[in-house]
């Protein structure tokens, strides 16, 4: 099964920008993100594998629209959601 994240070997996406940069995080909520994440994986609510999965599983015009921390909040909802932590 093909997923999004999957774009070895295709052309039409540009370079890779390798510059070093100064933050971790371009705003406060990414940040806010990546640690709820490393909670909810440190409470056990759901592993790294399951997490990975959920953002490889997203419909491929939502996954290149949006951006890195913005897959992992899509991820981490939807997992909460699977697993009835959340209902919205």
């Amino acid at each position: 099964m093909e997923r999004p994240h999957d774009i070895g070997a295709l052309e039409g996406y540009g370079p890779i920008d390798t510059a070093q940069e100064r933050e971790p995080f371009h705003h406060e909520w990414e940040a806010r993100v990546f640690a709820l994440n490393r909670v909810l994986l440190g409470r056990g609510l759901y592993t790294l594998d399951e997490f990975r999965d959920a953002i490889e599983r997203m419909p491929a015009q939502a996954y290149h629209e949006t951006s890195y921390y913005g897959r992992w909040l899509h991820a981490i909802e939807a997992l909460l959601r699977k697993k009835g932590v959340i209902d919205v």
